[in-house]
């Protein structure tokens, strides 16, 4: 107790000051309308600063859930995407043949939304790990793309958990074509820029141009057709008489990749039955 008096004696000019201060300040902004009006101003704006403040930090903690209902919306919008690709080309074959044909599955794609727990651009053979797995109806030989395009094919999966063989693996091969061609090669990752890959066994006679998209040929049970997978650079100038090679530049940036799509087809098991039907037979 005596110490605390002592603190008083010794800071009593002080307190004495600010009290003075405050019974002048108080006295002048409620006597003075002027004064007044100027202190009710500077009041709201550092209350507005601080509402300001406060609400860009809860929107910044939201960003998580926002960013996951973008993607789960992107997902949404692939399987629309593709449904119209599927009505397009049945209106175009009915046009050609004058024919009626049975309608196809527009329903045949889901998309799975994961999230990316390691990603690795510099090995010679790279991988990227999700955290979504067989319990969410994951399986080996699933094909993975992002907003931008291609990013690899499940080749493990646990049940929380899956392995994804990177673009960026010279193990992983594509059956690409240039979009609006029928003229199609396998893409493949050379091992040395991981924004850029080779498109090799092209016939000669296919026309192209630098600029021009390439996409996923649907020459496979893994990716549907008109996936994105990047852009033509050049010719390689590696070709014999009847091939040549083109370098493209990927639409994927796997830098920077964090989440992805898992695309789950439907008709995946029938594919496979038919796929091994001639190998039992053996």
């Amino acid at each position: 107790m005596h110490e605390l008096f002592s603190f008083f004696i010794r800071w009593s000019k002080w307190f004495v000051f600010v009290f003075f201060v405050a019974l002048s300040c108080a006295l002048l902004f409620s006597g003075n309308p002027y004064q007044h009006h100027v202190y009710l101003t500077s009041a709201n704006s550092v209350a507005s600063g601080i509402y300001n403040m406060r609400n860009s930090v809860a929107s910044y903690f939201d960003l998580r859930e926002i960013n996951e209902d973008l993607n789960q919306r992107n997902a949404a919008l692939e399987s629309e995407v593709l449904a119209l690709r599927e009505q397009i080309r049945e209106a175009d074959a009915r046009i050609q043949t004058d024919t009626m044909r049975l309608p196809g599955v527009l329903a045949q794609y889901n998309f799975v939304v994961a999230h990316v727990i390691s990603n690795s651009i510099a090995r010679p053979h790279n991988y990227i790990t999700i955290n979504k797995g067989t319990a969410d109806g994951i399986a080996p030989e699933m094909g993975v793309i992002d907003h931008n395009g291609v990013v690899g094919i499940v080749n493990v999966a646990g049940p929380h958990s899956a392995r994804i063989i990177s673009l960026l693996n010279p193990h992983f091969k594509l059956s690409c074509k240039i979009k609006g061609s029928e003229h199609f090669g396998s893409l493949v990752w050379d091992g040395n820029d991981p924004t850029v890959a080779l498109l090799e066994e092209l016939p000669r006679h296919t026309v192209f141009a630098p600029g021009d998209t390439i996409v996923t040929s649907g020459y496979s049970a893994v990716f549907p057709e008109g996936i994105p997978v990047g852009y033509v650079m050049e010719d390689q100038r590696r070709h014999d008489e009847n091939f040549f090679t083109l370098r493209v530049k990927l639409s994927t940036d796997f830098t920077t990749l964090s989440n992805v799509q898992v695309v789950v087809d439907s008709l995946r098991a029938e594919h496979i039955a038919l796929q091994a039907y001639d190998t039992d037979k053996q």
